[in-house]
């Protein structure tokens, strides 16, 4: 099972939730490219989702034998690398869950939603973290982000490299549309009516499948790990293109 963190996150925010997944799962989790203990080899610079899900379809072929396959989920723009990542492998991404990832292109609102997160960037360029995360806040129905576990704060890198690049990749819905069967849209009970939450209704009603909730909100995963984990497992072992049978999460 490979856990894809997202934003300025790193390994370390699926700590607890990896823990109650190894029980039964061999689990991997990464710093993504750019965060924590991955630094860049040259300066920074806008991040593609495209090369992250090539630094993760390499860490896949590193770690798994030829004939085996794995289960992927990827949260906000992990989420969206997920995706990407789904398409890409195949062969060996047996089920793909994307929670809340950020394609705001998908909304018909799409441009004012993309002017704010250019306005953020911006306010991070001319005020500092502290006044940018305050005016992302919106996103996420105005409550102030969670404290998360990580490595090392990477909160920077995201507001100068990360955020707007990320807001404004449009999975290739065609490509998807052959594999949907192997994708999962998710979102954060808690967060279904913030603005974050929008493109996983966006993109589940576009592949024609049914939006599943998760404990939490956006970072459910990390505040209810082992309730988190064990909506995860009902996921991936329900029987191929459905939602779990007692339908625990899913959107009524």
């Amino acid at each position: 099972m490979l856990l894809i963190a997202g934003g300025n996150s790193d390994a370390a925010v699926f700590k607890r939730l990896a823990a109650a997944l190894a029980a039964d799962h061999r689990v991997i989790t990464y710093d993504p490219r750019g965060n924590s203990r991955s630094p860049l080899d040259g300066p920074p610079r806008d991040q593609r989702i495209e090369e992250h899900a090539d630094d993760a379809y390499r860490l896949l072929g590193h770690l798994t034998g030829p004939d085996e396959s794995a289960h992927v989920f990827g949260s906000c723009s992990g989420g969206l690398v997920a995706l990407e990542l789904a398409v890409r492998d195949r062969d060996r991404v047996r089920l793909t869950v994307a929670h809340e990832p950020p394609a705001m292109g998908l909304l018909p609102d799409s441009e004012d939603h993309l002017a704010f997160f250019d306005d953020v960037h911006e306010t991070f360029r001319r005020e500092g973290v502290a006044a940018a995360l305050r005016e992302l806040r919106h996103v996420f129905g105005d409550e102030p982000a969670p404290t998360l576990p990580e490595e090392h704060d990477n909160t920077a890198f995201f507001l100068a490299h990360t955020v707007r690049p990320a807001t404004r990749f449009v999975p290739d819905l065609t490509a998807l549309a052959a594999v949907a069967d192997r994708v999962v849209v998710a979102g954060g009970r808690d967060s279904r009516t913030h603005t974050v939450h929008r493109p996983a209704v966006a993109l589940a009603e576009r592949l024609g499948r049914e939006r599943v909730l998760f404990p939490g909100g956006h970072v459910g995963y990390a505040r209810y790990p082992v309730e988190f984990a064990k909506q995860l497992v009902k996921v991936f072992t329900a029987p191929s293109g459905t939602v779990p049978s007692d339908r625990p999460g899913a959107e009524d």
